[in-house]
Protein backbone atom coordinates (compact mmCIF):
# COMPACT_ATOMS: atom_id res chain seq x y z
CA UNK A 1 0.00 0.00 0.00
CA UNK A 2 1.28 3.67 -0.79
CA UNK A 3 1.59 5.86 1.93
CA UNK A 4 2.01 8.86 -0.20
CA UNK A 5 -0.59 11.03 -1.99
CA UNK A 6 -0.02 9.47 -5.66
CA UNK A 7 -2.25 11.77 -7.49
CA UNK A 8 0.76 14.47 -6.92
CA UNK A 9 3.06 15.47 -9.63
CA UNK A 10 5.02 17.44 -8.22
CA UNK A 11 7.87 17.96 -11.05
CA UNK A 12 5.29 18.69 -13.40
CA UNK A 13 4.17 21.52 -11.51
CA UNK A 14 7.36 23.30 -11.08
CA UNK A 15 7.32 23.43 -15.13
CA UNK A 16 4.00 24.86 -15.07
CA UNK A 17 4.40 27.25 -12.52
CA UNK A 18 7.80 28.63 -14.15
CA UNK A 19 5.76 28.98 -17.67
CA UNK A 20 2.91 30.16 -15.91
CA UNK A 21 5.66 32.87 -14.07
CA UNK A 22 5.89 34.49 -17.56
CA UNK A 23 9.59 34.68 -16.61
CA UNK A 24 11.97 36.10 -19.47
CA UNK A 25 14.52 33.27 -20.29
CA UNK A 26 18.11 33.97 -21.19
CA UNK A 27 19.47 30.83 -20.36
CA UNK A 28 19.58 27.29 -22.19
CA UNK A 29 18.26 25.97 -24.63
CA UNK A 30 18.87 28.65 -27.20
CA UNK A 31 15.09 28.41 -29.09
CA UNK A 32 13.68 29.82 -25.81
CA UNK A 33 11.23 28.04 -25.58
CA UNK A 34 10.40 27.53 -29.39
CA UNK A 35 10.16 31.45 -29.83
CA UNK A 36 13.93 30.64 -31.79
CA UNK A 37 13.08 27.55 -33.41
CA UNK A 38 12.32 26.92 -37.11
CA UNK A 39 8.61 26.68 -37.96
CA UNK A 40 8.66 23.60 -39.60
CA UNK A 41 9.29 21.75 -36.52
CA UNK A 42 7.98 24.25 -33.87
CA UNK A 43 4.11 23.68 -35.40
CA UNK A 44 4.67 20.50 -35.58
CA UNK A 45 5.85 19.84 -32.22
CA UNK A 46 3.30 22.87 -30.35
CA UNK A 47 4.63 25.56 -28.15
CA UNK A 48 3.47 23.56 -25.02
CA UNK A 49 6.21 21.06 -25.31
CA UNK A 50 8.98 23.70 -25.95
CA UNK A 51 7.24 25.96 -23.32
CA UNK A 52 8.66 23.39 -20.70
CA UNK A 53 12.11 22.28 -22.75
CA UNK A 54 13.90 23.82 -20.00
CA UNK A 55 17.55 23.99 -18.34
CA UNK A 56 17.70 23.39 -14.53
CA UNK A 57 17.24 26.63 -12.91
CA UNK A 58 15.98 28.18 -9.90
CA UNK A 59 12.75 26.32 -8.66
CA UNK A 60 13.47 23.46 -11.19
CA UNK A 61 15.94 21.70 -9.09
CA UNK A 62 19.02 19.29 -10.42
CA UNK A 63 18.57 15.67 -11.61
CA UNK A 64 22.27 15.03 -10.09
CA UNK A 65 21.41 16.35 -7.12
CA UNK A 66 17.97 17.16 -6.22
CA UNK A 67 16.56 18.91 -3.15
CA UNK A 68 13.52 19.64 -4.87
CA UNK A 69 10.48 18.96 -6.59
CA UNK A 70 12.98 16.28 -8.28
CA UNK A 71 13.09 14.70 -4.62
CA UNK A 72 9.67 14.64 -3.97
CA UNK A 73 9.18 12.84 -7.48
CA UNK A 74 11.49 10.41 -6.36
CA UNK A 75 9.99 9.84 -3.65
CA UNK A 76 6.73 9.05 -4.93
CA UNK A 77 7.87 6.83 -6.97
CA UNK A 78 9.60 4.62 -4.39
CA UNK A 79 6.02 4.71 -2.32
CA UNK A 80 4.72 3.74 -5.52
CA UNK A 81 6.88 0.79 -6.44
CA UNK A 82 7.05 -0.26 -2.72
CA UNK A 83 10.90 0.58 -3.19
CA UNK A 84 13.47 2.44 -0.35
CA UNK A 85 14.61 4.75 -3.01
CA UNK A 86 13.64 5.80 -6.60
CA UNK A 87 15.66 7.42 -9.10
CA UNK A 88 15.03 8.50 -12.56
CA UNK A 89 16.55 7.87 -15.85
CA UNK A 90 17.21 10.07 -18.95
CA UNK A 91 19.48 7.50 -21.01
CA UNK A 92 16.70 4.79 -20.63
CA UNK A 93 17.48 1.57 -18.68
CA UNK A 94 21.06 1.49 -20.23
CA UNK A 95 22.26 3.90 -17.76
CA UNK A 96 20.17 2.27 -15.32
CA UNK A 97 22.11 -0.73 -15.86
CA UNK A 98 25.53 0.58 -16.11
CA UNK A 99 24.91 2.66 -12.99
CA UNK A 100 23.49 -0.14 -10.95
CA UNK A 101 26.24 -2.74 -12.30
CA UNK A 102 29.07 -0.42 -11.49
CA UNK A 103 27.53 0.69 -7.89
CA UNK A 104 27.74 -3.05 -6.89
CA UNK A 105 30.84 -4.19 -8.46
CA UNK A 106 34.44 -3.41 -8.20
CA UNK A 107 37.24 -4.23 -10.46
CA UNK A 108 38.22 -8.46 -10.87
CA UNK A 109 34.92 -9.12 -8.86
CA UNK A 110 32.62 -12.09 -10.44
CA UNK A 111 28.97 -11.23 -11.11
CA UNK A 112 26.91 -13.93 -12.78
CA UNK A 113 24.19 -13.38 -15.65
CA UNK A 114 22.57 -14.55 -17.74
CA UNK A 115 23.99 -14.97 -21.03
CA UNK A 116 20.66 -13.33 -22.85
CA UNK A 117 21.73 -10.25 -20.52
CA UNK A 118 21.34 -7.03 -22.27
CA UNK A 119 24.62 -5.54 -24.00
CA UNK A 120 24.51 -2.70 -21.60
CA UNK A 121 25.03 -4.77 -19.10
CA UNK A 122 28.00 -5.44 -21.18
CA UNK A 123 28.72 -2.25 -21.33
CA UNK A 124 28.85 -1.60 -17.21
CA UNK A 125 31.04 -4.86 -17.40
CA UNK A 126 33.75 -3.11 -19.82
CA UNK A 127 33.54 0.28 -17.44
CA UNK A 128 33.63 -1.60 -14.27
CA UNK A 129 36.67 -4.18 -14.91
CA UNK A 130 34.21 -7.19 -13.39
CA UNK A 131 34.31 -10.41 -14.94
CA UNK A 132 31.32 -12.18 -15.82
CA UNK A 133 30.17 -15.78 -15.22
CA UNK A 134 27.29 -16.16 -18.02
CA UNK A 135 24.68 -18.85 -16.84
CA UNK A 136 22.65 -20.48 -19.46
CA UNK A 137 19.28 -19.63 -19.76
CA UNK A 138 16.54 -21.97 -20.83
CA UNK A 139 16.14 -22.69 -24.72
CA UNK A 140 12.78 -22.97 -26.19
CA UNK A 141 13.80 -25.04 -28.78
CA UNK A 142 10.07 -24.58 -30.48
CA UNK A 143 10.15 -21.32 -30.78
CA UNK A 144 13.74 -20.98 -31.04
CA UNK A 145 14.39 -18.21 -28.55
CA UNK A 146 16.31 -17.76 -25.12
CA UNK A 147 14.03 -17.66 -22.04
CA UNK A 148 14.97 -16.75 -18.27
CA UNK A 149 17.08 -18.64 -15.91
CA UNK A 150 15.82 -21.30 -13.29
CA UNK A 151 16.71 -21.28 -9.78
CA UNK A 152 18.40 -24.01 -10.28
CA UNK A 153 20.56 -22.98 -12.37
CA UNK A 154 21.27 -20.03 -9.87
CA UNK A 155 21.56 -22.40 -7.49
CA UNK A 156 24.43 -24.39 -9.41
CA UNK A 157 26.00 -21.24 -10.71
CA UNK A 158 26.54 -20.15 -7.18
CA UNK A 159 27.77 -23.69 -5.91
CA UNK A 160 30.66 -23.47 -8.69
CA UNK A 161 31.33 -19.73 -8.03
CA UNK A 162 30.89 -18.89 -4.40
CA UNK A 163 33.42 -16.10 -4.73
CA UNK A 164 30.42 -14.04 -6.74
CA UNK A 165 29.47 -10.05 -5.71
CA UNK A 166 26.36 -10.41 -7.62
CA UNK A 167 23.61 -12.11 -9.41
CA UNK A 168 22.02 -10.57 -12.23
CA UNK A 169 18.81 -11.04 -13.66
CA UNK A 170 16.60 -10.01 -16.92
CA UNK A 171 12.73 -10.65 -16.10
CA UNK A 172 10.97 -10.36 -17.84
CA UNK A 173 12.55 -10.90 -20.98
CA UNK A 174 11.82 -9.29 -24.52
CA UNK A 175 9.11 -12.13 -24.93
CA UNK A 176 7.25 -11.73 -21.55
CA UNK A 177 8.77 -14.21 -20.09
CA UNK A 178 9.40 -13.52 -15.69
CA UNK A 179 12.21 -15.94 -13.68
CA UNK A 180 11.08 -16.91 -10.54
CA UNK A 181 12.42 -14.20 -9.28
CA UNK A 182 11.23 -14.39 -5.56
CA UNK A 183 12.78 -17.95 -5.47
CA UNK A 184 16.04 -16.54 -6.48
CA UNK A 185 16.25 -13.83 -4.23
CA UNK A 186 15.94 -15.96 -1.17
CA UNK A 187 18.35 -18.15 -2.07
CA UNK A 188 20.93 -15.36 -3.45
CA UNK A 189 20.47 -13.54 -0.16
CA UNK A 190 21.07 -16.41 1.94
CA UNK A 191 24.08 -16.78 0.25
CA UNK A 192 24.93 -13.20 1.03
CA UNK A 193 25.31 -11.97 -2.45
CA UNK A 194 23.24 -9.08 -4.37
CA UNK A 195 20.38 -9.46 -6.64
CA UNK A 196 20.21 -7.16 -9.48
CA UNK A 197 17.05 -6.89 -12.05
CA UNK A 198 17.28 -5.75 -15.55
CA UNK A 199 13.12 -5.35 -15.39
CA UNK A 200 13.58 -3.03 -18.48
CA UNK A 201 10.06 -4.69 -19.98
CA UNK A 202 8.62 -4.82 -16.41
CA UNK A 203 7.44 -1.31 -15.37
CA UNK A 204 3.85 -2.01 -15.49
CA UNK A 205 4.49 -5.47 -13.41
CA UNK A 206 4.02 -3.91 -9.94
CA UNK A 207 0.06 -2.65 -10.64
CA UNK A 208 -1.51 -5.46 -11.66
CA UNK A 209 -1.78 -8.64 -9.42
CA UNK A 210 -2.51 -10.75 -12.96
CA UNK A 211 1.26 -10.05 -14.06
CA UNK A 212 4.61 -11.43 -12.82
CA UNK A 213 5.83 -10.37 -9.56
CA UNK A 214 7.70 -7.48 -9.42
CA UNK A 215 11.34 -7.05 -8.39
CA UNK A 216 10.74 -4.88 -5.72
CA UNK A 217 8.25 -7.03 -4.31
CA UNK A 218 10.25 -9.64 -4.29
CA UNK A 219 13.16 -7.68 -2.88
CA UNK A 220 15.76 -7.81 -5.00
CA UNK A 221 18.44 -4.91 -3.93
CA UNK A 222 18.51 -2.87 -6.85
CA UNK A 223 16.03 -3.18 -10.07
CA UNK A 224 15.62 -0.86 -13.73
CA UNK A 225 12.39 -0.55 -15.33
CA UNK A 226 11.97 1.29 -18.76
CA UNK A 227 8.83 3.36 -18.16
CA UNK A 228 8.95 4.60 -21.67
CA UNK A 229 8.52 1.00 -23.61
CA UNK A 230 5.46 -0.21 -21.50
CA UNK A 231 3.40 2.86 -19.77
CA UNK A 232 2.94 6.57 -20.40
CA UNK A 233 6.43 7.78 -20.61
CA UNK A 234 8.78 9.18 -23.02
CA UNK A 235 11.07 7.24 -24.59
CA UNK A 236 14.59 7.30 -23.17
CA UNK A 237 12.89 7.29 -19.88
CA UNK A 238 13.43 4.95 -17.22
CA UNK A 239 13.48 4.21 -13.58
CA UNK A 240 16.16 2.68 -11.03
CA UNK A 241 14.59 1.39 -7.67
CA UNK A 242 16.36 0.48 -4.89
CA UNK A 243 15.16 -2.15 -2.13
CA UNK A 244 16.95 -2.26 1.41
CA UNK A 245 20.20 -1.43 3.13
CA UNK A 246 22.79 -3.61 0.51
CA UNK A 247 23.40 -0.79 -1.58
CA UNK A 248 25.59 1.85 -1.44
CA UNK A 249 23.19 4.45 -2.20
CA UNK A 250 26.26 7.19 -1.96
CA UNK A 251 27.91 5.29 -4.19
CA UNK A 252 25.07 5.25 -6.30
CA UNK A 253 24.07 8.85 -6.72
CA UNK A 254 28.32 9.31 -7.50
CA UNK A 255 27.30 6.56 -10.30
CA UNK A 256 24.49 8.04 -11.58
CA UNK A 257 26.32 11.37 -12.34
CA UNK A 258 28.88 9.32 -14.29
CA UNK A 259 26.19 8.21 -16.50
CA UNK A 260 23.55 10.82 -16.70
CA UNK A 261 23.29 14.10 -18.86
CA UNK A 262 24.44 17.19 -16.36
CA UNK A 263 21.67 18.85 -18.66
CA UNK A 264 18.77 16.36 -18.93
CA UNK A 265 16.04 16.71 -20.83
CA UNK A 266 13.33 17.81 -18.60
CA UNK A 267 9.93 17.34 -20.92
CA UNK A 268 11.50 13.65 -19.91
CA UNK A 269 11.43 14.27 -16.05
CA UNK A 270 7.96 15.62 -16.69
CA UNK A 271 6.51 12.84 -18.10
CA UNK A 272 8.28 10.24 -15.55
CA UNK A 273 6.05 12.36 -12.92
CA UNK A 274 2.96 11.88 -14.79
CA UNK A 275 3.75 8.24 -15.61
CA UNK A 276 4.22 7.06 -12.00
CA UNK A 277 0.90 9.28 -11.25
CA UNK A 278 -1.14 7.63 -14.16
CA UNK A 279 0.06 3.96 -12.95
CA UNK A 280 -0.23 4.94 -9.20
CA UNK A 281 -3.75 5.92 -9.43
CA UNK A 282 -4.83 4.39 -12.49
CA UNK A 283 -2.80 1.48 -13.30
CA UNK A 284 -5.19 -1.79 -12.19
CA UNK A 285 -8.16 -0.25 -14.60
CA UNK A 286 -5.44 0.29 -17.21
CA UNK A 287 -3.97 -2.30 -17.27
CA UNK A 288 -7.16 -5.10 -16.87
CA UNK A 289 -7.87 -3.25 -20.37
CA UNK A 290 -4.70 -3.85 -21.62
CA UNK A 291 -4.54 -7.66 -20.65
CA UNK A 292 -8.20 -8.11 -21.90
CA UNK A 293 -7.00 -6.66 -25.44
CA UNK A 294 -4.06 -8.77 -25.91
CA UNK A 295 -6.19 -11.86 -24.41
CA UNK A 296 -8.44 -11.50 -27.12
CA UNK A 297 -5.61 -10.70 -29.94
CA UNK A 298 -3.95 -14.46 -28.59
CA UNK A 299 -6.70 -16.01 -28.98
CA UNK A 300 -8.15 -14.98 -32.66
CA UNK A 301 -4.50 -15.05 -33.44
CA UNK A 302 -4.25 -18.75 -32.68
CA UNK A 303 -7.22 -19.71 -34.65
CA UNK A 304 -5.30 -18.42 -37.63
CA UNK A 305 -4.17 -21.76 -39.74
CA UNK A 306 0.31 -21.44 -39.63
CA UNK A 307 0.13 -19.19 -36.93
CA UNK A 308 1.13 -19.49 -33.27
CA UNK A 309 0.98 -17.53 -30.28
CA UNK A 310 2.94 -18.24 -26.81
CA UNK A 311 0.98 -17.47 -23.53
CA UNK A 312 -0.32 -18.45 -19.64
CA UNK A 313 -0.59 -22.16 -20.27
CA UNK A 314 3.42 -21.76 -20.95
CA UNK A 315 4.27 -20.76 -17.42
CA UNK A 316 5.78 -23.78 -15.73
CA UNK A 317 8.02 -24.70 -18.40
CA UNK A 318 11.60 -23.86 -18.22
CA UNK A 319 12.36 -20.47 -17.74
CA UNK A 320 9.00 -19.35 -17.44
CA UNK A 321 7.84 -19.01 -14.08
CA UNK A 322 5.27 -16.84 -14.65
CA UNK A 323 4.55 -14.89 -18.27
CA UNK A 324 3.30 -11.05 -19.13
CA UNK A 325 0.54 -11.69 -21.08
CA UNK A 326 0.80 -7.87 -22.57
CA UNK A 327 3.52 -9.62 -24.69
CA UNK A 328 2.18 -10.93 -28.39
CA UNK A 329 5.17 -13.13 -29.44
CA UNK A 330 3.37 -14.31 -33.41
CA UNK A 331 5.07 -17.08 -34.13
CA UNK A 332 5.14 -17.72 -37.97
CA UNK A 333 7.46 -19.87 -39.00
CA UNK A 334 4.79 -22.39 -39.79
CA UNK A 335 4.06 -19.94 -42.58
CA UNK A 336 7.47 -20.21 -44.17
CA UNK A 337 8.30 -16.77 -42.96
CA UNK A 338 11.42 -15.60 -41.18
CA UNK A 339 9.95 -13.10 -38.67
CA UNK A 340 12.09 -10.74 -40.18
CA UNK A 341 9.35 -10.67 -43.60
CA UNK A 342 6.60 -11.08 -41.81
CA UNK A 343 7.41 -8.11 -40.08
CA UNK A 344 8.16 -6.44 -43.26
CA UNK A 345 5.59 -6.80 -44.53
CA UNK A 346 2.88 -6.08 -42.00
CA UNK A 347 3.73 -2.67 -41.86
CA UNK A 348 4.35 -2.44 -45.73
CA UNK A 349 1.07 -4.13 -46.62
CA UNK A 350 -0.77 -3.48 -43.91
CA UNK A 351 0.12 -0.70 -41.90
CA UNK A 352 1.21 -2.75 -38.77
CA UNK A 353 4.50 -1.75 -37.11
CA UNK A 354 5.83 -4.70 -34.62
CA UNK A 355 8.23 -4.26 -32.05
CA UNK A 356 10.72 -6.00 -33.35
CA UNK A 357 11.39 -9.93 -35.16
CA UNK A 358 13.39 -12.57 -35.25
CA UNK A 359 14.30 -15.64 -37.12
CA UNK A 360 10.80 -17.51 -36.08
CA UNK A 361 8.69 -14.59 -34.29
CA UNK A 362 7.23 -11.14 -34.86
CA UNK A 363 6.77 -9.42 -31.41
CA UNK A 364 4.09 -7.33 -31.02
CA UNK A 365 3.61 -4.65 -27.55
CA UNK A 366 -0.22 -4.18 -26.03
CA UNK A 367 -0.01 -1.50 -23.74
CA UNK A 368 -2.88 0.56 -22.54
CA UNK A 369 -2.67 3.30 -25.37
CA UNK A 370 -4.20 0.27 -27.21
CA UNK A 371 -7.97 -0.02 -27.85
CA UNK A 372 -10.52 -2.94 -30.03
CA UNK A 373 -9.39 -0.93 -33.37
CA UNK A 374 -5.98 -1.28 -32.96
CA UNK A 375 -5.53 -4.89 -31.95
CA UNK A 376 -8.52 -5.40 -34.49
CA UNK A 377 -5.99 -4.09 -37.20
CA UNK A 378 -3.53 -6.02 -36.29
CA UNK A 379 -5.18 -9.57 -36.01
CA UNK A 380 -7.16 -8.97 -39.89
CA UNK A 381 -3.27 -8.11 -40.93
CA UNK A 382 -2.09 -11.46 -39.51
CA UNK A 383 -5.01 -12.91 -40.97
CA UNK A 384 -4.10 -11.59 -44.33
CA UNK A 385 -0.27 -12.39 -44.03
CA UNK A 386 -1.55 -16.30 -43.44
CA UNK A 387 -3.47 -16.08 -46.91
CA UNK A 388 -1.58 -14.49 -49.39
CA UNK A 389 0.89 -15.79 -51.10
CA UNK A 390 4.34 -15.53 -50.10
CA UNK A 391 6.13 -13.29 -52.06
CA UNK A 392 8.78 -14.57 -55.06
CA UNK A 393 12.06 -15.17 -54.16
CA UNK A 394 12.05 -14.81 -50.68
CA UNK A 395 14.36 -17.30 -48.18
CA UNK A 396 12.36 -20.20 -47.50
CA UNK A 397 12.51 -20.51 -43.12
CA UNK A 398 12.74 -24.31 -43.20
CA UNK A 399 15.85 -24.01 -45.30
CA UNK A 400 17.02 -21.53 -43.07
CA UNK A 401 16.69 -23.41 -39.99
CA UNK A 402 18.03 -26.51 -41.68
CA UNK A 403 21.70 -24.49 -41.79
CA UNK A 404 21.61 -25.22 -37.56
CA UNK A 405 19.62 -28.72 -37.46
CA UNK A 406 21.25 -30.51 -34.77
CA UNK A 407 20.08 -33.96 -34.05
CA UNK A 408 16.52 -32.57 -35.47
CA UNK A 409 16.33 -29.69 -32.96
CA UNK A 410 17.20 -26.10 -33.87
CA UNK A 411 21.00 -25.75 -32.06
CA UNK A 412 21.20 -22.22 -30.43
CA UNK A 413 25.26 -21.59 -30.39
CA UNK A 414 26.98 -22.30 -26.90
CA UNK A 415 28.73 -19.84 -25.20
CA UNK A 416 31.30 -19.43 -26.02
CA UNK A 417 34.86 -19.61 -23.70
CA UNK A 418 35.80 -16.29 -22.21
CA UNK A 419 39.42 -15.89 -23.13
CA UNK A 420 39.54 -12.49 -21.28
CA UNK A 421 37.97 -9.85 -19.30
CA UNK A 422 35.01 -7.59 -21.54
CA UNK A 423 37.42 -4.84 -20.46
CA UNK A 424 40.89 -6.00 -20.93
CA UNK A 425 39.82 -7.33 -24.88
CA UNK A 426 38.15 -3.92 -25.33
CA UNK A 427 41.45 -1.44 -24.59
CA UNK A 428 43.89 -3.65 -26.06
CA UNK A 429 45.06 -3.47 -29.22
CA UNK A 430 43.21 -5.12 -32.15
CA UNK A 431 42.90 -6.41 -35.71
CA UNK A 432 40.68 -6.89 -38.58
CA UNK A 433 40.24 -9.99 -39.80
CA UNK A 434 37.66 -11.76 -42.26
CA UNK A 435 34.77 -12.61 -39.80
CA UNK A 436 34.53 -16.22 -42.04
CA UNK A 437 37.75 -16.86 -41.22
CA UNK A 438 37.79 -15.79 -37.50
CA UNK A 439 37.46 -19.22 -35.94
CA UNK A 440 40.22 -19.47 -33.01
CA UNK A 441 40.46 -15.57 -32.44
CA UNK A 442 40.02 -13.58 -29.07
CA UNK A 443 37.08 -11.07 -30.22
CA UNK A 444 37.26 -6.98 -29.66
CA UNK A 445 33.67 -5.82 -29.86
CA UNK A 446 30.66 -7.03 -29.05
CA UNK A 447 28.27 -8.24 -31.64
CA UNK A 448 24.34 -8.11 -31.11
CA UNK A 449 21.32 -8.68 -33.41
CA UNK A 450 19.19 -5.62 -32.70
CA UNK A 451 16.41 -5.94 -31.18
CA UNK A 452 16.45 -6.93 -28.97
CA UNK A 453 19.89 -5.70 -27.97
CA UNK A 454 21.27 -9.39 -26.36
CA UNK A 455 25.23 -10.09 -27.71
CA UNK A 456 25.90 -12.96 -29.32
CA UNK A 457 29.70 -12.72 -28.81
CA UNK A 458 31.46 -10.58 -26.41
CA UNK A 459 34.68 -8.64 -26.06
CA UNK A 460 37.01 -11.21 -24.53
CA UNK A 461 35.49 -14.29 -25.96
CA UNK A 462 37.11 -17.06 -28.68
CA UNK A 463 34.68 -17.01 -31.47
CA UNK A 464 33.53 -20.27 -32.88
CA UNK A 465 33.09 -22.10 -35.86
CA UNK A 466 29.64 -22.59 -34.37
CA UNK A 467 28.92 -18.80 -33.33
CA UNK A 468 30.19 -18.08 -37.00
CA UNK A 469 27.55 -20.66 -38.61
CA UNK A 470 25.10 -18.88 -36.70
CA UNK A 471 25.27 -15.14 -37.24
CA UNK A 472 25.74 -16.06 -41.10
CA UNK A 473 22.25 -17.98 -40.56
CA UNK A 474 20.62 -14.92 -38.92
CA UNK A 475 22.18 -12.65 -41.84
CA UNK A 476 20.82 -14.45 -44.56
CA UNK A 477 17.17 -14.19 -43.02
CA UNK A 478 17.69 -10.34 -42.52
CA UNK A 479 18.96 -9.57 -38.98
CA UNK A 480 20.45 -6.36 -38.10
CA UNK A 481 23.54 -6.74 -36.51
CA UNK A 482 24.54 -3.56 -34.59
CA UNK A 483 27.98 -3.37 -32.53
CA UNK A 484 30.85 -3.98 -35.07
CA UNK A 485 32.81 -1.27 -36.80
CA UNK A 486 31.62 -3.45 -40.08
CA UNK A 487 28.00 -3.50 -40.02
CA UNK A 488 27.96 -6.16 -42.40
CA UNK A 489 30.00 -8.14 -40.64
CA UNK A 490 32.40 -8.99 -43.27
CA UNK A 491 35.55 -8.21 -41.26
CA UNK A 492 35.83 -8.56 -36.71
CA UNK A 493 38.09 -7.02 -35.17
CA UNK A 494 40.08 -9.45 -32.70
CA UNK A 495 42.79 -9.42 -30.61
CA UNK A 496 46.20 -9.61 -32.31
Amino acid sequence: MTRLDQSRTPYFDALMDYVNDGVIPFHTPGHKQGRGMHARLRNFIGDNVLKIDLTQVLGLDDLNQPEGPIKHAHELAADAYGADHSYFLINGSTAGNQAMLMTALRPGETVLMPRNSHKSAVSALIMSAAKPVYMQPAVDRELYIDHTVTLETVRLSLDRHPDARAVFLTSPTYYGSAADVAGIEALVHARGKLLLVDEAWGPHLHFHPELPQSATSANADACVNSTHKLTGAMSQCAMLHTVGERIDQGRLHSTLRIFQSTSPQLVMLASLDVARMQLATQGLTLLSNALALARDARERLNRIPGVFCMGAEHVGSPGIAAYDETRIVITVKDLDYTGYEASNLLRTRYGVQADMADLCNVVCLITFGDSEASVERLVRAVEQLAKEEKPAGSESVSAILDHRMRNGTYAMPPIPDMALTPREAFTSDHVEVPFSKSAGRICAEVITPYPPGIPIICPGERIDEDTIEYLQTEMLAGVHIQGPVDEKLRTIRVLP
